[in-house]
Order: structure tokens, then sequence, then C-alpha cells
């Protein structure tokens, strides 16, 4: 996670001071990539704790295909990564957060677009299906792309976020599989540690599906950001050592379909890591 540390400390250095659509400000950098080497270890965050649940119930939400904040719960209740974007959401909508009014649906976001994109004949499009059977059949195609970015679903009155993330790509290449994701928006501090490993894991589990090796994780930023209110956090984890990196680890139980996994799959060993810095989350 050098690489991840060496871009706080070129925002910081570097960025440019800008408003933004929450009033916070941040300091931007526009256009970075990093490139993490799966076969190094796994790119959690050390100089601060990953929240490791919260990640991997979030990623098989999406996987899901659902839109819906309590399918999130269900897989882990005590994830809260979505609670305040959907808590605006709602308001924009003149409704309480978490009332009897609220059924849970945040719009079409990212899983919808993964699995359920709208064909231009109303047909739903399963874009990660299809990219997998793309890996299986057809490696060597430039075209084994999934698009969260949907123009006609993003506004955001039709969204709760619209995606940040909002392209990936696979590459085959030597029987190792690579991806590569294209984020609009990134929120350095909060967002991209749990990005950065919420992509390093779908790797893992499509590599693992199509009996290849995952290779590496290319995360191309466009509008890379720190929150002026998380600077001092930042000048605190960049102040730290960071230590090794860790191992995934997953449960082999014949999995054969991205539906198969569950979070009691996935494990981290020998994940070391300074204590977690809090910051508040701009919405």
């Amino acid at each position: 996670m050098i690489t991840y540390l060496a871009q706080l400390q070129q925002i910081l250095d570097t960025g440019i001071q800008r408003g933004d659509r929450t009033g916070v400000g941040t300091l931007s950098c526009f256009g970075l990539q990093a490139r993490y080497h799966l076969p190094d270890g796994f790119p959690a965050v050390t100089t601060k704790k990953l929240v490791w649940k919260s990640m991997v119930s979030e990623l098989l939400w999406f996987i899901s295909g659902s839109s819906n904040i309590n399918d999130l719960k269900k897989i882990y209740p005590h994830n809260k990564l979505w609670d305040l974007n959907y808590a605006d959401y709602l308001r924009r909508h003149g409704l309480e957060p978490f009332d009897d009014s609220s059924d849970g649906d945040m719009g079409r976001v990212y899983g919808q677009q993964w699995r359920h994109w709208q064909g231009p004949n109303g047909e739903q499009i399963d874009q990660l299906s299809d990219a997998i059977k793309l890996i299986r059949h057809n490696p060597d195609s430039r075209r084994i792309i999934v698009n969260a970015w949907n123009p006609g679903e993003s506004d955001p009155k039709s969204v709760a976020l619209p995606p940040c993330h909002a392209f990936f790509q696979f590459y085959v290449a030597d029987g190792k599989l690579s991806l590569l994701m294209y984020q609009r928006s990134a929120d350095m501090f909060l967002g991209v540690p749990l990005n950065i490993a919420s992509y390093a894991l779908l790797l893992q589990m499509v590599a693992r599906i199509t009996g290849l090796q995952a290779w590496d994780f290319i995360h191309t930023i466009a509008d890379a950001h720190i929150y002026l209110d998380a600077v001092p956090q930042c000048r605190q984890q960049l102040a730290r050592t960071p230590l090794p990196l860790p191992q995934l680890e997953i449960v082999d139980r014949g999995q054969t379909s991205i539906d198969d996994f569950v979070m009691t799959d996935f494990s981290l060993t020998d994940y070391q890591c300074h204590a977690a810095i809090h910051a508040n989350m701009a919405v």
C-alpha cells in the first residue's frame, strides 16, 4: 500500500483546493493511477484499520444485483457504509430516514447496473455474468467490461449516489487475470482503501471460478481528493509505518459461479494494522 500512501502525500503537496457539492471543500489532483500486484499480498491498508466485514458484505451486495439497503443489512447487519447516503436520498424526496415510509430502495445503484442493465428493447443485461463468460470462452476479448455509469439513471434525483467507480475491465494473459477499474471521484481517505480492497477481492473471486491466477489490480482515478476536514487524519496516517501485507484466504466449497460466495468464505491471514482513524463522511 506504499503507492496509496504516496498518492495521499502527492495530494497534500500538490493538490488544488476546490469547492464541491457537499460544501466541505477538497484538495484535489486529477488523474492518478496505481497498480497492486496481488501475488505480493492482499492490498489491505495497514496504516489504519480496514473495515473488512463491511467491505466484503458491500461487494456481495453489489454482486447480488440488489439496490436495497435492507438486503445489505441482511448480509451484514452492522454495515453502515450506505446509511448516510440513504438518509440523504430520502430527505431529497421529503422522507425521513428509516421510518415506515421508506422501503430501503436507493435507485438503480451499482448492483442493478452490474446485473440488470436495462437494454434498448427493455431486456435486462447481466454484465457481470457476460464478462465471466468472455473470460472463460473468449479471453482475448477487449470487451470484457462492466459499466455502472448509466447516464439515463445516474441523476442524483434517481439514485442515492451516482456511481463513483464507474466501470471495470478484465484482461487475460498467460493464465493470469488482471482488472482495471476507472473511478470518476475518489475520497482518498475514507473511500479508496475500501475500493482497493473490494476490487482486489472481486478479482480474486473471478479468478477462482475461472481457473486463473489473480494478477494485477490497476486503479485509475480521475478526481482524487482529500476533504479539507480530513487533512489532519491523512497526516496522522502518513506518519505511521506501513506493515506487511496480509494474505487472502478463500474457503474452497467448489464455487463455480460468482453468486456462490458467502461472507464466511473470506478471511485475511497475518493482517496487522495500526488503530482506526475516524473522519466525517461528506454527503
